[in-house]
């Protein structure tokens, strides 16, 4: 059975579990920052996701991601930067007020670390936002629900030199495949949220170079 993350108990629960790591991390220089956002849709709770466009430049133009990218000079620490760029994404303003917390750092194959920051955007119409097109081709939410149901889940074992390297979490059955770092920090959402209902084929995956 889903648990009720978004009651009052289990926002404190979840925000007492961060303290220690956002106290630690929330002002370390990082690479990028991105927000998890867990939202309300059709009276479900729900992780919204976006797909990046296909024309950006780099490695990670068409990907599935949360809201995010890299942390700026200006920016007073990680939780700012996912902040903002949430803003300038998607145009969704979220009170910092509203974050519960930061999450572990995930590493890319070359070492840039990203800190998934969570936070609670309530009651979400996905048609009420105004997302960038120039770097959002498409935005959608998965119900908890929908990511917590083993059918869904998978993972995907990479190799290297034509050796075995690691595993890591694929989330199917939704308008895209969730993948890549973006599953990683989804399921560590989920182990956070769900602690009860979500069942990890593996401990913790294993991160390239990690």
């Amino acid at each position: 059975m889903l648990p009720d993350c978004l009651s009052t108990e289990g926002e404190r629960r979840c925000r007492r579990l961060l303290a220690g790591a956002t106290a630690r991390l929330r002002a370390r220089p990082a690479a990028a920052a991105v927000l998890v956002p867990l939202c309300v849709v059709r009276g479900a709770p729900a992780l919204l996701y976006t797909l990046r466009s296909s024309r950006l430049a780099g490695r990670h133009k068409g990907d599935v991601s949360f809201p995010g990218g890299k942390c700026d000079p200006a920016d007073q620490d990680v939780v700012h930067t996912a902040l903002r760029e949430t803003r300038e994404e998607l145009g969704l303003a979220v009170p910092e007020e509203h974050v519960w917390g930061v999450l572990q750092p995930v590493y890319d194959q070359r070492k840039v670390t990203v800190v998934p920051v969570l936070a609670s955007v309530g009651p979400l119409d996905l048609q009420s936002l105004r997302p960038n097109a120039e770097e959002v081709e498409d935005v959608f939410a998965l119900p908890l629900d929908h990511l917590l149901q083993t059918r869904n889940q998978g993972y995907t074992h990479f190799c290297q030199g034509g050796r075995f390297s690691y595993t890591l979490p694929v989330f199917l059955h939704g308008p895209h495949r969730v993948w890549g770092l973006t599953a990683v920090i989804t399921e560590f959402t989920l182990q956070l949220l769900a602690p009860g209902a979500y069942q990890p084929y593996l401990a913790r995956p294993k991160l390239p170079n990690g």
